[in-house]
C-alpha cells in the first residue's frame, strides 16, 4: 500500500497542474481603446490610448512602431518631468492608460505632419502578447477627450 500512496499523490498533484496550467484563459487578454494623436505643430507627436487586460496575466507594453516615424518612444511624466521608459506594466484584470499629463507614446523625427482627419497607424509590442495595429486619429491640437 505504501507503494501506491506516492503514485497515487503523484497522479493527483500532475493533473491538479494541468487543470490550473494549460487553461486558454490564464493569459493576458488586450484590448486598446480611446486612441488619439494631437495634430502636431512641429517635428514631433504624442500619442495616447488605454490598453484593457481582462485576462488573468500581466503584460508590459514594450516599445510601439509607426511608418510616421522611425524613432517612437514611450515616455512617462511624473512631477513635471518626461522621461523615456522601456516598458509599461498591464495589470491582470486592470488597465494601462495612456494620457495627457501622464506616460504616453512619442514620435520623433516625423516623416510627414498628418493633419486632423487622418489617422496613423502603430504597432504596439508586447512582452506576451502579439503586437496590436492601431489606427490612430489625428485630432485637433488641444484635443482633450471627454473623461468617463
Amino acid at each position: 500500500m505504501r507503494r501506491r500512496t506516492p503514485l497515487a499523490v503523484a497522479v493527483a498533484v500532475g493533473a491538479c497542474l494541468t487543470l490550473a496550467g494549460c487553461s486558454a484563459d490564464d493569459g493576458p487578454e488586450l484590448t486598446v481603446s480611446g486612441a488619439f494623436m494631437p495634430q502636431p505643430v512641429d517635428d514631433m507627436a504624442a500619442g495616447f490610448l488605454t490598453v484593457e487586460n481582462s485576462g488573468a496575466t500581466a503584460d508590459k507594453l514594450t516599445s510601439v512602431t509607426s511608418d510616421i516615424a522611425d524613432d517612437v518612444t514611450i515616455h512617462e511624466s511624473r512631477n513635471q518631468r518626461m522621461r523615456q521608459v522601456t516598458s509599461f506594466d498591464i495589470p491582470a484584470d486592470g488597465t494601462l492608460a495612456l494620457e495627457r499629463g501622464g506616460s504616453h507614446i512619442m514620435f520623433m523625427a516625423l516623416k510627414q505632419r498628418p493633419k486632423q482627419g487622418d489617422t496613423v497607424a502603430v504597432e504596439l509590442h508586447f512582452e506576451k502578447s502579439d503586437p496590436i495595429t492601431v489606427e490612430v486619429p489625428v485630432k485637433e491640437t488641444a484635443y482633450r477627450p471627454q473623461k468617463h
